[in-house]
């Protein structure tokens, strides 16, 4: 076998890039779930921080 082919085989093989490739595809996705939902996702923290606020009232 040649030395081009044996390399050219390698880097069909070789697979360190596919994970930036599937990383870079779950932060798109997570952003554009941020963008679709942005409205009810502030609502949630807002309620969230509101429900911790009035908690903390009660002990102080």
């Amino acid at each position: 076998m040649s030395v081009l082919k044996k390399a050219w085989l390698g880097f069909l093989k070789e697979e360190s890039g596919m994970g930036v490739v599937e990383i870079i595809l779950i932060i798109v996705v997570l952003i554009a779930i941020v963008i679709i939902f942005e409205e009810q996702i502030t609502t949630l923290v807002n309620n969230i921080w509101k429900s911790i606020n009035q908690s903390a009232k009660k002990i102080y």
